[in-house]
C-alpha cells in the first residue's frame, strides 16, 4: 500500500513540473558567477552531460545538482523516499551513473569538472567563496 496521499495523476502532473534546467539554485550561481566577472556558455548540447554552466576560457565545466535527484553524499536534503523503493531506487543509482559517465567524459576531453550542491547554494557568501575558490579568484 502507497502512503502517497494524491492520487496518481496528481503526483504525475507534480513530478511533470520539475524542471531540469534554469532552476533556481543554477540561476543563483549564473549570478554569483557574473557579479565575480565570469562569462559562461549554457547547457552545451555538444558536451557529455550538457553542463549547466561551461566556462570556455578556463576549460571547465560546472555541475548544479539538485541534493535529492543527484544523491549528494551525506545531504539532509538526500533522503530516500518510504514508499515505492522498486521505483526509486534505480532511478536515483542511474542519476547518479549517468553523471559519473558524464564527468568522465568530460574529463577524457581535457575539461575539469566542478559540481556545486543545491544546498550549496543556500548562502550566498558561502557559494561566492566556493565559486571564487573553483577559479583561484581572490576573495
Amino acid at each position: 500500500m502507497s502512503a502517497d496521499i494524491v492520487s496518481p495523476k496528481h503526483r504525475s502532473k507534480i513530478m511533470s513540473m520539475i524542471k531540469g534546467k534554469n532552476t533556481k539554485p543554477e540561476i543563483l550561481v549564473r549570478s554569483v558567477c557574473h557579479e565575480l566577472g565570469l562569462r559562461y556558455r549554457l547547457h552545451r548540447k555538444d558536451l557529455p552531460g550538457k553542463p549547466d554552466l561551461v566556462f570556455p576560457k578556463h576549460r571547465l565545466c560546472l555541475f548544479v545538482h539538485g541534493c535529492f535527484w543527484h544523491r549528494h553524499p551525506g545531504c539532509k536534503y538526500a533522503y530516500t523516499p518510504k514508499s515505492r523503493l522498486d521505483f526509486w531506487l534505480p532511478k536515483l543509482a542511474k542519476n547518479v551513473e549517468r553523471d559519473l559517465d558524464a564527468q568522465q567524459a568530460l574529463i577524457a576531453r581535457g575539461w575539469k569538472v566542478v559540481i556545486i550542491w543545491e544546498c550549496h547554494t543556500k548562502n550566498r557568501e558561502v557559494l561566492r567563496t566556493e565559486i571564487q575558490k573553483t577559479f583561484g579568484l581572490n576573495a
